[in-house]
């Protein structure tokens, strides 16, 4: 097939490429095939048959010749044969090979001129002329010399000599010497001098019961040959006729229960497009077809047209569907905004304040997100800071999330410390929470005038922290249970002295935990590596690394968690350069 649509086809394209074009190919190449097949067999079997017959022939010939041969000449065809084959065994292999000279021919004149030979001669030459055969004549094989001995040879072409002699095989000469009576005596040979032969005769035996000759039958394969060939166009001719026939039939035949009906369906399909994509409604393309074929394109008809009506029904489910799914996008984006909304994103957030610098992402995995963050000054010299990580995604993990940050938030507000925030935090979410959710929180408060952290963990991730002119490293220190998840849960806080041009850093496990396509994780070791890529970045520039470098390491595999961090750089009384 060309490498286009059908649309794209020209009708030259289309025919060509059609199924009636390629059933027809197929139907013609295989009815070929099948007539060579059947001529190949054919010729096969006759020649066969043909072969068998002429071996009878030339067998039975044979038998009749050497009855003829025993009743006209007796025992004098004996003394004959005997006589030629004493002559040639008291010659030499040198004197042998001077046969068809004056010298050699001398040698068994004696037997030539005798009556015998002329009887003998006469007899087969009688035979010969009477029968489609290539020659018949008398001769002794030599076991000695592997070799056939002619006595008597009436053919006029190629005629043989008394004591003239040929080279044969060792296992034709055996097949004769050792025939035991049964069967047919015959073999089959190619010779330099006559081509292929197939020579049959029976054995003649005197009275002492030594075999002194042989009548042999020479039948040549130009006769076989001849009329296998004539067999051979006349059954070419027949099957051409025959096979001719047969895929005319065949090809109106399966284009009429085959081919109509597809295109047929083709047809209805391509209309049912072109009538959808205009608008048109209530339409029955596939059941007006009728196919009736009584097999599987009937069946597909049916089918077609029942889905034809099915789709009918359900387009306007569809509809309502599409609209649903619009309404919900825009929900889901209405509270993407309320979320983003709801997290601090104005950055610097207190230009007037010189002590600090922070800045905050989060990217969520799905519309909304389950993560949160937030800072915010308690009082002029108190400025808390929190990071939190829901569990769950999408809109149930959003939801908890919006009331995990207001109750938090409220907490701080009150003044209290950060082990006491997260313990209220704790008993308000654990007093109502019958879908047993829960989330980690990292929260600290940085008292600005001294640079003191108190912070406290709830089963969050490890701040990283870098001192001034030192690398970024983790501060693990032992945490408490998420919250949420057991109501008496009581909370350790630390306390830590930064120094001016401390930074800190703090984020949920969306980023070690990003993974490549083979679920590889990032792992907090390549997160290090990121913040001490650029020593005295700002926060920004910080966070910034860190999201390109995840985003490098997942190389395109789908975020699976929400990405939420937070970097602040604490300068003291010291102001910012």
């Amino acid at each position: 097939m060309p490498e286009k649509s059908y649309r794209e086809m020209n009708k030259r394209e289309r025919r060509r490429y059609s199924l009636s074009a390629r059933t027809a190919r197929s139907v013609w190449i295989n009815s070929i095939v099948l007539g060579l097949v059947a001529l190949v067999i054919g010729v096969a079997l006759y020649a066969m048959a043909v072969g068998q017959q002429y071996i009878k022939v030339a067998f039975s010939l044979s038998r009749q010749t050497s009855i003829l041969v025993r009743l006209a000449n007796g025992e004098r065809t004996s003394e004959m044969a005997d006589e030629v084959m004493r002559l040639y065994r008291s010659l030499s292999p040198a004197e042998r090979e001077k046969q068809g000279s004056p010298e050699y021919r001398t040698l068994f004149m004696n037997v030539e001129e005798s009556d015998s030979y002329a009887a003998l001669r006469s007899i087969l030459q009688e035979t010969l002329s009477g029968n489609d055969v290539y020659d018949v004549y008398l001769a002794m094989y030599d076991e000695d010399s592997c070799a056939m001995v002619y006595m008597v040879d009436p053919e006029e072409k190629d005629h043989m000599n008394p004591g003239e002699w040929e080279h044969v095989t060792e296992k034709g000469m055996r097949k004769f010497l050792d025939w035991d009576g049964e069967g047919e005596l015959y073999d089959i040979g190619r010779t330099e001098k006559y081509g292929l032969m197939c020579t049959a005769g029976v054995p003649l035996t005197a009275e002492d019961g030594h075999t002194y000759a042989f009548l042999l039958v020479d039948i040549s394969a130009n006769n076989l040959l001849a009329r296998t060939r004539a067999f051979a166009l006349q059954i070419t001719a027949a099957l051409i006729a025959v096979t001719s026939l047969i895929a005319v039939i065949m090809v109106i035949l399966i284009k009429k229960s085959l081919v109509k009906p597809i295109n047929s369906i083709t047809d209805a399909a391509q209309k049912y497009v072109i009538d959808r994509k205009a608008g048109v409604k209530d339409t029955a393309h596939f059941a007006s077809l009728n196919i009736r074929t009584g097999d599987e394109l009937e069946n597909l008809s049916l089918v077609m047209a029942d889905m034809e009506e099915d789709l009918a029904e359900n387009e306007e489910s569809l509809r309502k569907i599409e609209v649903e799914k619009e309404r919900i996008s825009t929900e889901l984006s209405l509270a993407t905004r309320i979320q983003t909304a709801m997290l601090p994103n104005i950055f610097p957030p207190y230009p007037e304040r010189t002590e600090f610098e922070i800045y905050a992402t989060m990217h969520p995995a799905r519309e909304v997100g389950g993560d949160f963050y937030d800072f915010f000054l308690i009082d002029d010299d108190h400025l808390c800071l929190m990071i939190a990580d829901v569990s769950g995604k999408g809109i149930p993990a959003a939801l908890f999330m919006m009331i995990s940050l207001t109750i938090l938030k409220s907490c701080a507000m009150l003044g209290s410390s950060p082990a006491e925030i997260l313990m209220r935090a704790n008993q308000a979410i654990c007093s109502n929470n019958p879908e047993g959710m829960f989330f980690t929180a990292w929260v600290g408060i940085l008292e600005l005038s001294t640079g003191k952290l108190t912070t406290a963990n709830a089963g969050h991730e490890y701040p990283a922290i870098r001192k001034p002119d030192g690398s970024f490293e983790l501060i693990k220190r032992k945490h408490g249970c998420a919250i949420g998840g057991f109501e008496d849960t009581v909370y350790r806080q630390y306390e830590f002295e930064l120094e001016p041009g401390t930074v800190l850093f703090v984020y949920t496990d969306g980023v070690p935990e990003a993974m490549q396509k083979d679920r590889t994780m990032y792992g907090t070791d390549r997160m290090l590596e990121a913040l001490n890529k650029e020593p005295g970045a700002s926060p920004k520039t910080l966070l910034e690394n860190v999201r390109s470098d995840v985003a490098a390491f997942a190389d395109g595999a789908e975020q699976s968690d929400d990405i939420t961090m937070l970097g602040i750089r604490y300068f003291g009384h010291e102001r910012k350069e």
